[in-house]
């Protein structure tokens, strides 16, 4: 595998999602030539379920020329809702749009936002930018701080060639990185917090799941129901996300063993589906969009410790292998773009030291983001559940008797300044932008 051809230094990203293939585009737009993608998986396929992009990820991929495509297969989020198990309205929040931002928030498959980006490095940087069935799996430094990768092809080492020299690796191999391994070989696997997700995509008629984002559960439990698309076909059929969480009925459910394999496994909707029978929201049954699925998975929740440093010379992390949250917020994907983005303005400020460039990377980003973890860990903006629970276990009529205003407008702001998703900041526009000489 020869280095992408071009002028300056040749950047490799460990990882073809959502993290590694905006990190691509973003260095592409930044001036830099030399960059490449490496993707374990065979081929970049649009596989996952849905996710929420807040209107902070829109704005960067608005400005990497990417929202009109984006949005062909997105719906704009107009409206969020969080609900008691028992029926009562805790609180509605304006997104995007109609909350005074001069972006949408964007509810969209994730296998769709993921071939966007994959098609838009193969268009600007040409198809040999992305490289796919080829792992990292090891990295060690040399002296001056550029790193020497190992590298793993599905069936052997790369046209025979077992290792590569970039000169910049960004680390975006996920929650589980091969990347954040080396650099930290003590750490060991994501914690399990004892929670099981069960997510999937449903197809049902648009009447039938409302036009918000539904957030409903008590102190044990949560689902997680979103549109996310247009309506298609005679039927204004719609995909449905839909996302579950509940406690893990004994602590063996995902052992060490599960952890460290395959945790994302297929399992019968009859599995959960008992749990949730009767949940319905102003019209949306949670058990009938579960009905309609095909299929359904369950995983662990888990997330990753905060790190001390991210950046260890030439080497650095981005999205998950970052900083791998609870999927909470709508933040995952979110601050991984983010990160692209903020990772490729700090290395075009830097062009003649890549070290200092990505050491400044880390100087904004870091602090943010584990103040983002350590929030997602207690339970973000989806608290107010909890304390609508604890104030009022059997139900309410008035929230406001349960809960004041303030108090609920004090929480939702707290987290959007955490996650630097205010509408004030997300206005100023793009602070990410480079203006790249002309040829």
């Amino acid at each position: 595998m020869s280095p992408h051809t071009g002028h300056g230094p040749h950047v490799l990203i460990a990882g073809g999602g959502i993290a590694g293939l905006t990190a691509a585009l973003a260095l592409h737009a930044a001036g830099f030539e030399r960059v490449t993608v490496v993707e374990a998986a065979a081929a970049v396929r649009p596989v996952g379920a849905g996710l929420n992009l807040m209107p902070n990820a829109v704005r960067e991929l608005d400005a990497l020329g990417l929202l009109d495509a984006l949005e062909a297969g997105a719906l704009r989020t107009r409206e969020l809702r969080y609900y008691h198990r028992s029926g009562g309205l805790i609180s509605r929040e304006p997104r995007g749009l109609g909350a005074g931002y001069r972006w949408p928030q964007l509810s969209v498959h994730r296998g769709h936002l993921q071939q966007v980006l994959a098609g838009a490095v193969r268009a600007r940087l040409g198809t040999a930018a992305l490289v796919t069935g080829v792992r990292v799996t090891g990295v060690e430094p040399l002296p001056g701080g550029r790193p020497r990768l190992r590298l793993e092809h599905r069936d052997g080492p790369v046209r025979g060639r077992a290792s590569l020299e970039p000169d910049v690796l960004v680390g975006a191999d996920g929650i589980r990185s091969a990347v954040r391994a080396a650099l930290n070989p003590a750490e060991g696997g994501p914690p399990w917090n004892g929670m099981l997700v069960w997510r999937g995509v449903s197809r049902m008629p648009a009447r039938a799941v409302g036009s918000f984002m539904l957030i409903a559960g008590d102190d044990r439990q949560k689902a997680v129901v979103y549109p996310m698309g247009r309506p298609t076909g005679p039927g204004r059929e719609v995909l449905v996300n839909w996302a579950l969480a509940r406690p893990a009925d004994t602590p063996a459910a995902c052992g060490e063993e599960r952890l460290r394999g395959d945790w994302n496994r297929a399992v019968p909707v009859e599995t959960f589906l008992p749990h949730y029978e009767g949940w319905e929201f102003d019209g949306v049954s949670v058990p009938a969009v579960l009905r309609a699925a095909d299929t359904a998975h369950e995983y662990p929740m888990v997330d990753r410790d905060p790190l001390d440093r991210w950046t260890h010379g030439r080497t650095t992390l981005i999205g998950d292998a970052a900083h791998a949250m609870y999927p909470i917020g709508s933040n995952g994907a979110t601050q991984s773009i983010v990160d692209a983005r903020a990772l490729a303005h700090a290395l075009a400020r830097h062009p003649d030291d890549p070290a200092e460039g990505l050491a400044a990377y880390e100087r904004e980003r870091r602090p943010a983001m584990t103040a983002l973890q350590h929030a997602n860990r207690s339970l973000g903006p989806e608290v107010v559940i909890d304390l609508a629970h604890a104030r009022a276990p059997h139900g309410f009529t008035d929230i406001h008797q349960v809960i004041p205003a303030e108090e609920l407008a004090a929480i939702a702001g707290r987290y959007a300044a955490t996650g630097a998703f205010d509408p004030a900041t997300v206005n100023q526009g793009s602070p990410y932008d480079v203006a790249v000489p002309a040829p």
